[in-house]
């Protein structure tokens, strides 16, 4: 079971929205917890009658390290602690690049006859200073409409790597002899299937007989003009390119099918590392400008893909237009180049960029 923890930070007037929260965390857990996730909601309340060395605020901003989502409601007013319990999320995040921080603001009717005027001083200061965070909060006006909305952040995360869902008890069982894919997609069938695309073929442990991919092949097998067997049992259709069987030794040089096939960086690797990237993104990029941030994090993904002949004049410009889009995601886009498998593509214009954004 994988145990991700959320803290839910608010101030004591939202204490219904806080209610309504942990009503909803416990709800995605029914079908979370199936596929082998839990979300561990930590709240205050939890601390109440804990015995503290220190302040109590102290053992709630050490769980707040700890933590993998940090969850902000605030209203007409935002304290002091809650306010520290922030900036201990923040310098969190951008130490370590965890946890994943969403603010959201209550846009409430209220009584100008009622209101605190130091309460909204210090809502009005927070706002302002979130933007100089390039932190950009999420307005709701009711309990719904905040579930709802984090429901769909929560989701974004799941697809982009942020968990690993297992698969669910009573599924289909994998087929013992064959399947049949059809159209351009991918289908996984049971309990460590493993989806491949059109045309493709998985193959492990033992296998006999045929493997199909299309139209079939035989006849001799042939080396330069030399028949060295007189029939291929096993018909594999490469489209064109080369089928290869044991060791080879290209000698240093190039391995050639049908098209030269060069070192890149597989898309299991990269995955995870743009996985943080893609939700700061979802969080703190203006609605205006998500889908084009996206697709230049895909492009810049693309690109890194090609390994060592990845182009480092396209790279640099990527993460600069990317950076201007999402001036909040700064912080994480260095710690993308910082880790060795990114770190040794970067060439001197992408080292540039990176060097002015830290300096910034």
């Amino acid at each position: 079971m994988i145990r991700k923890k959320l803290f839910l930070a608010s101030s004591s007037e939202l204490g219904e929205d806080r209610k309504e929260f942990e009503i909803f965390i416990n709800r995605k857990n029914k079908d979370w917890v199936a596929r082998g996730v839990f979300l561990e909601l930590i709240v205050w309340e939890d601390f109440l009658d804990a015995v503290s060395k220190t302040r109590l605020q102290d053992e709630y901003n050490k769980a707040i390290r700890e933590c993998d989502i940090f969850v902000m409601l605030f209203c007409t007013k935002v304290g002091q602690y809650t306010e520290e319990e922030f900036e201990t999320a923040f310098g969190q995040f951008k130490a370590t690049n965890k946890p994943f921080i969403f603010t959201y603001f209550k846009d409430a009717e209220i009584s100008t006859g009622s209101a605190n005027k130091k309460d909204l001083m210090s809502l009005w200061a927070f706002q302002e200073k979130l933007g100089a965070l390039g932190h950009f909060y999420t307005v709701y006006r009711n309990t719904d409409e905040l579930k709802f909305k984090f429901n769909q952040q929560l989701d974004k995360l799941a697809a982009n790597g942020f968990v690993e869902f297992t698969p669910e008890k009573g599924g289909a069982a994998a087929p013992t002899n064959q399947a049949n894919l059809t159209g351009s997609g991918a289908i996984a069938q049971g309990s460590g299937a493993v989806a491949v695309g059109r045309g493709g073929v998985f193959v492990g442990g033992k296998n006999t007989g045929s493997i199909n991919t299309g139209t079939q092949i035989s006849g001799d097998l042939v080396r330069g003009d030399k028949v060295l067997g007189s029939k291929i049992d096993t018909q594999i259709n490469t489209g064109g390119g080369a089928y290869v069987g044991g060791n080879v030794d290209t000698g240093g040089g190039d391995f050639i099918g049908r098209e030269k096939i060069t070192q890149g960086i597989s898309p299991r690797d990269l995955d995870p590392l743009f996985a943080p990237l893609l939700a700061a993104i979802a969080q703190q990029a203006p609605a205006d400008k998500q889908a084009a941030a996206v697709q230049q994090v895909q492009e810049l993904k693309a690109e890194v893909a090609k390994g060592k002949q990845a182009d480092d004049n396209k790279v640099g410009k990527i993460v600069d237009g990317l950076v201007g889009m999402v001036p909040g995601a700064v912080g994480t886009v260095v710690s993308l180049f910082a880790t060795p498998l990114l770190g040794g593509i970067a060439g001197p214009v992408t080292k540039f960029v990176l060097d002015r954004l830290k300096g910034s």
